[in-house]
């Protein structure tokens, strides 16, 4: 066995005392202000990066080349699917999907393993912050964009490359560092597969991978999995869970600098909260800022302590997917397990999660054994996830968004009603969000709930096109409280590019491209050109 699933095998050991929490990474790495190199064995090529692209069609632009890409003039009549204009995407994907040359020398900077398939990452400036050369939540709706741009080489690429790390590693982790080995991100790979499968009818790939799918899935299981009492039952739900002390070795010095203002008592647990706020990907956000007298201020961080909607959403669907896979496969054996798992875990987020007077999920706080009704558009994952039995559910929701008067807001949904500082709060909007509630009240067979799905489109469409215009440019986040501005806040500058922001807005135009219109201030554009827009700047990666 290796030193890695050793590591993994502790997660589910808790928490414990302080001191007995291991350090954030086994290896010597970016600490303070050193930087320790090491090799590989058998191999005398370096990288900077876990997640460096061998493959010769990506190896075309350097990580830190941007140069401008020409403009195709491409018309899309009304109600098209953009699987028409795969032609002219799939070379602008190739360019854009290149994450940098391999560097050759005697050393490696705290990498650990290198990707022989072709990939993306998140955005333009991913190469070089933190080391963090993929994102899996960012990897889902990238790959639903480069499905509806014919590029499914490129989405099998992406998916051998995670699982390949599964196999490695137990999971995929959090970046590109031997010291994200500790830490996940939301469990996509299962319906990143479906897309792919779904897209190709490519069955064997499916039969090929279906174990490690499995894999990942038993990581969740054994390492992120707490028991939840309501109503005198206990229920099994999940959670994000980084035991391991220490600062975060990309953000050490903000971690020390943050640690000074808590008690030295409290360190190691700030510190692990920390960690595994990164892993929910929702780094960082009020959703997490619950244990302190100052709720906005990040040493209040208590992630480990919340049952997260959307990660136990994203679960349900995946053990659902692999029930309708292996079914699909002859294996009714493993169909009926995850079908029983699934049927579990719906009943526990029912019981735990679901608010029937409100008409809404909600976080579940361990400590203080209630829900945090707080708004958050991850609140109604289960809806996007197909994770609900009663299908009123989606009305209800509807009437939650207008209770919370989400519905005036005109640019964008935003992703809290708190102004922490912190990226994952008002007024930031981000586009994976945007999805998850268009896409869950979109499957109401009520009129106006479709209604308002496509209205909450038409304002995201508008958003991003108004930003690209002004800026020639798409971003991972948007100012939702003045759209004509990128997002800002958290821990780094605001990133161009961006994966999921341009697939969302690709699976929005295909979805409602007959009624979609860019505003009477933009109509000289026309939608056309937005659609242009899009798939020629779909991923300036560079």
């Amino acid at each position: 066995m290796t030193w890695e699933l050793h590591l993994l095998l502790l997660l589910g050991l808790g928490l414990g005392s302080q001191e007995a929490l291991p350090p954030p990474c086994e290896r010597s790495t970016a600490m303070g202000s050193s930087f320790t190199k090491f090799r590989w064995q058998s191999s005398t090529k370096t990288t900077s990066t876990l997640w460096t692209c061998r493959w010769p069609r990506l190896q075309r632009r350097s990580c830190r080349d941007s140069a401008s890409w020409p403009w195709h003039t491409t018309t899309v009549s009304p109600g098209n699917s953009f699987r028409s204009l795969s032609s002219v995407t799939s070379s602008l994907w190739d360019r854009s999907c290149s994450p940098g040359s391999q560097k050759t020398g005697q050393t490696a900077l705290s990498s650990c393993k290198r990707s022989q398939m072709p990939s993306c990452v998140p955005g333009r400036r991913n190469c070089t912050r933190s080391g963090k050369s993929w994102e899996r939540r960012d990897s889902y709706w990238v790959m639903e964009g480069l499905l509806l741009s014919e590029m499914a080489s490129t989405v099998k690429g992406m998916l051998q490359n995670f699982l390949d790390l599964v196999k490695t590693y137990g999971h995929i982790p959090n970046g590109g560092r031997v010291y994200y080995l500790q830490r996940s991100q939301p469990p996509l790979l299962t319906l990143m597969m479906d897309l792919y499968v779904t897209h190709t009818q490519d069955v064997s790939f499916l039969q090929e991978n279906i174990g490690t799918l499995a894999s990942e899935l038993d990581f969740w299981t054994v390492n992120r999995t707490v028991s939840v009492s309501s109503g005198g039952q206990s229920y099994a739900l999940n959670r994000y869970y980084v035991p391991y002390g220490g600062p975060r070795p990309e953000s050490y010095s903000k971690d020390e600098e943050l640690a000074n203002t808590v008690s030295e008592g409290d360190r190691e647990t700030l510190w692990a909260e920390l960690k595994a706020g990164a892993e929910s990907g929702w780094d960082f956000s009020s959703r997490w800022l619950v244990g302190g007298p100052s709720p906005d201020l990040l040493s209040s961080i208590r992630t480990s302590k919340m049952v997260p909607v959307d990660l136990n959403a994203f679960l349900c669907q995946a053990e659902e997917l692999m029930s309708h896979f292996y079914s699909r496969l002859g294996n009714d054996a493993q169909a009926t397990k995850y079908r029983n798992l699934r049927s579990q875990r719906l009943a526990a987020m029912e019981a735990v999660l679901w608010d029937e007077q409100k008409g809404a999920w909600f976080d579940y706080d361990l400590e203080k054994g209630k829900k945090n009704l707080e708004f958050y558009p991850s609140n109604l994952t289960p809806l996007w996830a197909g994770c609900f039995s009663d299908p009123s559910a989606i009305d209800k929701a509807l009437k939650y968004l207008e209770d919370n008067q989400i519905l005036t807001y005109q640019n964008g949904i935003p992703t809290s009603l708190r102004n922490t500082g912190q990226q994952w709060d008002f007024p930031n909007a981000w586009a994976p969000l945007q999805d998850l509630v268009i896409r869950g009240l979109a499957k109401s067979a009520s009129p106006r709930t479709q209604e308002v799905a496509f209205q909450l489109a038409q304002n995201w469409i508008r958003t991003n096109f108004k930003v690209y215009s002004q800026t020639s440019a798409m971003y991972e986040k948007y100012d939702m409280s003045n759209g004509g501005h990128p997002g800002g806040g958290g821990e780094y500058e605001v990133q161009e590019g961006f994966g999921w922001t341009n697939g969302v807005a690709l699976v929005l135009l295909d979805r409602y491209g007959d009624q979609l219109t860019s505003g009477t201030q933009l109509a000289s554009l026309g939608l056309h050109s937005l659609v242009a827009a899009l798939l020629v700047n779909l991923l300036p990666w560079s």
